[in-house]
């Protein structure tokens, strides 16, 4: 299968099934405490260090019990939420300003796009939109305007100090180093659920085998270091959406050749494996997802208060609201998922997605590099704490 879009996938998309319950068992989970992560403003911390180290307090309702609670969406939403929040000083018990319609959060910390790979083979195999189209604008407006400060940042990224607390999964986790063996494709279960040929058993194990590279490609995109500026943080976006591509562009071609040995029949017993995961998810559009819960508004009065703007610099901030709304209009237009799509079509419908918000990022970036450049230290500083003082 080629890498771009089919033709189907061009014209539109996918509309999508989301679990709309969890979003109140989020906000529980969520506003967990802020313990066992340490560390002095400004450290930077390796890989490495993201193995062991515990993103928040264990989860009341104990949501990573048993080995195959990654591969569940619901689950994946009520752990990110938890770790999102943990480095949050918004109000206790209250949602974060940059949470998804879905009840997601596109950024945990110094992670961009938690448990990627498996939100990209959720859409793509049971068309489900909890993770993947939740995605859009919010993120970069994040990324500009952390809602986290530079300590809670780093913090996430420090080895553990007090481990008597029972744990979430380590940041590496939540971003892709994978428990399950083949990273989000259910092999076991398209094997016992279908009953393959000798020759589809082999498609099947060429697209295990490229779902494992492919997973990889995603891990090696996780942060090695904390970004502490705006510019850094859509740079991580950047190689995240990049490494993203490349991970589809690397299971599409077996992914199509396995679905296309499918006959009719066979076909109809893998959308099935889709209620067995979440027979009690009730569905919802896509374009939902899409939406987020309420408009972003752009702090230009905040801005100009706090940091004293002379013409010069109001006119760059004036160049980097009109990208910023640019970007928002690109990524809403580009919403509109297709409910009439196979699995490789929703494929390449992902992969239109990304491009999409590389594009947003791509016209945002430069007027957000000029502005920046353009402010002293003290600006800089101001304009850092914008974010992470929003409470709501």
């Amino acid at each position: 299968m080629a890498t771009g879009p089919s033709s189907t996938a061009q014209a539109r998309g996918l509309r999508l099934g989301i679990g709309g319950g969890p979003i109140g068992i989020v906000r529980s989970i969520a506003s967990l405490p802020f313990r066992g992560l340490h560390g002095r403003r400004g450290e930077r911390v390796r890989m490495a260090n993201l193995r062991d180290e515990p993103t928040g307090a264990a989860s009341r309702a104990d949501v990573t019990r048993g080995a195959d609670w990654v591969t569940k969406p619901v689950a994946r939403m009520q752990v990110g939420a938890a770790a999102a929040l943990a480095g949050w000083h918004g109000r206790r018990g209250a949602s974060g300003w940059w949470q998804h319609a879905d009840g997601g959060y596109g950024w945990v910390g110094p992670l961009f796009w938690p448990f990627a790979y498996y939100d990209i083979y959720d859409y793509t195999l049971w068309g489900d939109g909890i993770g993947f189209w939740g995605y859009g604008y919010r993120d970069i407006y994040a990324a500009i305007f952390t809602p986290y400060g530079d300590e809670n940042l780093t913090r996430y990224m420090a080895p553990p100090r007090d481990r008597r607390h029972g744990r979430l999964p380590s940041l590496a986790q939540i971003c892709g180093d994978d428990a399950s063996e083949f990273a989000g494709l259910p092999v076991k279960q398209i094997r016992q659920a279908i009953l393959l040929s000798e020759e589809q058993r082999a498609t099947l194990d060429d697209l295990a085998n490229a779902s494992v590279e492919a997973a990889q490609i995603i891990r090696a995109a996780c942060p090695a270091e904390v970004a502490l500026t705006p510019s850094g943080r859509l740079a991580a976006m950047q190689l995240r959406l990049k490494a993203m591509k490349s991970a589809i562009a690397r299971v599409a071609t077996p992914f199509e050749t396995f679905y296309e040995r499918l006959d009719d029949d066979q076909k109809g017993k893998l959308v099935e494996l889709s209620g067995q995961r979440a027979p009690f998810a009730p569905k919802v559009p896509a374009t939902q997802s899409c939406t987020p819960p309420e408009a972003l508004q752009w702090p230009g009065n905040e801005i100009e208060t706090r940091l004293h703007l002379n013409d010069s610099q109001r006119q760059g901030l004036d160049a980097l609201q009109r990208m910023s709304a640019l970007a928002r209009n690109t990524l809403n237009f580009n919403c509109e998922p297709d409910e009439n799509l196979d699995p490789p079509d929703r494929l390449a419908t992902a992969d239109t997605r990304l491009d999409a918000m590389l594009d947003a990022i791509k016209l945002l970036r430069p007027a957000l590099d000029d502005f920046l450049a353009t402010l002293n230290d003290e600006q800089k500083a101001q304009f850092a704490t914008i974010g992470a003082k929003r409470t709501s």
